[in-house]
């Protein structure tokens, strides 16, 4: 046996681990989990698709209940992770995402973005503006675009939002700040952004040696200004202007908890601070943590919190 199977080179203890031949093994999830026809809790129906040959996603159907040719919101959602654990087919991934569209009503897309180390910054996001530019396509496709019968045929693109917790979060951000000064495939614009427990992170508010800040690196082995880059700290004079976010509202959601929490109440003060013309809430949840909601959807703060999400969505679309 290769002796550089064993020898690990990376090791962030209980999440992720590298060896020197590049095997790559992760500590921290869930189980994958396939779709299923209909969710037996929600009846909320899933299917795995093809964005394009480097990656895939879920997308979820909620329970009809008007007529067939409904026409309901689309949200394009990015899981959490850290840009280098987790997936849109894990169980916990799973499991929410058949909540939040049963209680939100909408159509979802939950992205399958590639992770890092293997696919190091910046394809995550490059995955998610390809994902979000595929739902757009739908509207005006060119010839040989193959279209997804749940979005033709129930999918409203004048009321697309994206969403995403942790690392999700922060795709969100910097896609709102993408689509403010790039166009969107078939015209279409992001209503809303929701944003919970969003990764950001400064020099200020966390030390080299934080576990964040590490996983930062570890993600973004190119960048040269450490947590004070502009992808990860939306602060920075050299990151570019909150007021021109591409979306109409914000939602962020923080846990007393957290500590990201208050980085992301102060990513709202500058945002209201900011020229950006549209309106941002913050919700701060008492006594939780990081992405609570996730590992267990069935507390009553859970259900509280996705009931808010939902109205939210909700809220966005009139």
């Amino acid at each position: 046996m290769d002796s550089g199977d064993n020898e690990v080179v990376v090791d962030f203890p209980h999440l992720i681990r590298v060896y020197k031949n590049g095997r790559v093994e992760r500590l921290f999830g869930s189980p994958i989990v396939p779709p299923s026809p209909g969710d037996p809790a929600t009846g909320v129906s899933s299917k795995d698709i093809d964005i394009s040959p480097e990656f895939k996603a879920r997308i979820y159907l909620p329970k009809l209940t008007n007529s067939t040719d409904q026409k309901l919101p689309i949200l394009v959602y990015y899981h959490c992770g850290a840009f280098c654990l987790e997936s849109a087919f894990s169980f916990l991934d799973h499991r929410y995402l058949n909540r939040i569209v049963a209680e939100s009503n909408v159509i979802a897309v939950s992205v399958e973005y590639r992770l890092a180390p293997e696919n190091p910054f910046p394809v995550a996001y490059e995955d998610s503006w390809a994902a979000l530019q595929w739902v757009g396509s739908h509207v005006e496709a060119k010839p040989g675009f193959e279209k997804e019968p749940w979005l033709v045929n129930h999918g409203d693109f004048e009321k697309v939002l994206i969403g995403g917790d942790s690392a999700g979060g922060n795709i969100v951000h910097n896609l709102s700040l993408r689509s403010g000064s790039e166009s969107l495939n078939g015209g279409i614009k992001i209503l809303g952004s929701l944003l919970c427990f969003p990764y950001f992170l400064t020099s200020i508010d966390f030390k080299e040696d934080s576990l964040p800040s590490q996983l930062w690196g570890f993600v973004n082995p190119s960048t040269k200004d450490g947590v004070d880059d502009p992808n990860i700290n939306p602060f920075v004079e050299k990151a570019q202007s909150l007021s021109t976010l591409g979306c109409s509202k914000i939602l962020v959601c923080v846990a007393e908890k957290d500590e990201l929490r208050n980085i992301g109440i102060k990513y709202v003060e500058a945002v209201k601070n900011s020229e950006w013309k549209g309106e941002i809430e913050l919700i701060d949840v008492e006594g939780e943590d990081h992405c609570f909601q996730i590992f267990d959807t069935e507390t009553e703060k859970a259900k509280i919190l996705i009931k808010e999400i939902a109205s939210f969505i909700k809220k966005s679309c009139v």
